[in-house]
């Protein structure tokens, strides 16, 4: 696996041929559990702003820092090494719903400064932690129309994508980020606008950092919403030279793992990353989920086990107990060999 020289996170290739590596879980249910208020979430800076705010959650790490590096602390204190920025909503595509589409860098900026911070404070020379600047897929579809009677009608084009990435991740770098994830792709041509706006950034900047491509399988069809297979996703995708390439969101880990393997079978020398809900919707759970620690934890040691995976941790629904729970399932065992296949690894 030849990768690029990265300026930042350096020893993270090394650290994931060594062991598994223990993502963050979701950063919407920890705030969803607080229960904050439209007056929390606006603080005195935007208190007479002119639209309601709460539910934004990127716009805490410019109200609440506390709430935001508080999250960070819990995961990294359950075990976590990458932890992502509050910044899955903190392009000016996301945040034109609410009218604070000219605050986005800033709250790339500062979303990265909090878990840099945070990192900083629980990394020890034997134990980095990292800081994944978190890019979404904004809630438009460079793909698919809009309108169900215009199949040729956008709301969005790649270049309006691209110059939303390009400041997010200016930002982010600014911040302190050490990667860069691009997650949660329901539309691979949002991905490429963001990969492009990436590669841009890094001929610009004279920066490089490892990157991580994350999709999402919608339903049991095992395509991304925009159609393609897990394995013609990864083909439109592997010229970013990912550092790791996986799947979160939508599923929990038992409906995931069929694409998962697809995916460890189509992208052999490249490390997979894995953090799927828990479980399955479930609007009478504190998280909104189903999915006990236990449940997830156990899932993901199977995937572990098999040779499928080398970074792990949670999505929608999970909470700093998942996190735990998956790095303690994990901690004996060995990460997926780079070159070697699924379920061979014993063999070779």
């Amino acid at each position: 696996m030849n990768l690029p020289a990265y300026t930042r996170a350096r020893e993270l290739p090394a650290l994931l041929r060594q062991r598994l590596v223990i993502l963050d879980g979701a950063m919407g249910t920890m705030i969803q559990q607080l229960k904050l208020t439209e007056a929390q979430f606006r603080g005195e800076r935007f208190a007479d702003f002119g639209r309601d705010v709460k539910g934004n959650n990127e716009l805490l790490s410019l109200t609440r820092p506390d709430v935001i590096q508080a999250v960070h602390e819990k995961y990294l204190a359950a075990g976590a090494d990458i932890v992502e920025t509050n910044t899955f909503g903190a392009t000016s595509i996301a945040q034109a719903d609410y009218g604070m589409q000219g605050l986005a860098r800033e709250m790339n900026v500062a979303s990265a400064r909090l878990a840099r911070a945070a990192c900083d404070q629980y990394s020890t020379p034997d134990r980095p932690r990292f800081v994944a600047g978190a890019l979404g897929p904004t809630p438009k579809t460079a793909s698919i129309s809009p309108d169900v009677n215009d199949p040729g009608a956008r709301n969005v084009d790649f270049e309006q994508l691209r110059a939303a990435y390009y400041e997010q991740v200016e930002g982010l770098v600014e911040g302190g980020a050490d990667v860069l994830l691009v997650e949660t792709i329901f539309d691979t041509l949002n991905a490429k606008a963001a990969l492009f706006a990436i590669d841009e950034f890094f001929e610009a900047s004279g920066e490089r950092l490892p990157i991580i491509i994350s999709g999402t399988v919608t339903d049991a069809s095992g395509r991304v919403l925009s159609g393609q297979t897990v394995t013609a996703f990864w083909y439109s995708v592997r010229h970013a030279q990912p550092l790791a390439v996986g799947l979160n969101c939508a599923l929990g880990a038992a409906l995931m793992r069929p694409y998962i393997q697809e995916l460890a079978k189509a992208a052999p020398d490249t490390f997979i990353s894995c953090y799927p809900n828990a479980g399955l919707p479930n609007p009478m759970s504190d998280t909104g989920f189903d999915e006990t620690p236990e449940v997830t934890s156990r899932l993901l040691h199977e995937f572990a086990a098999e040779g499928l995976v080398n970074i792990v941790g949670g999505c929608c629904g999970t909470t700093p107990e998942h996190i735990g729970a998956i790095a303690r399932s994990v901690n004996l065992l060995a990460p997926r060999g780079i070159g070697v296949a699924p379920l061979q690894r014993e063999a070779a």
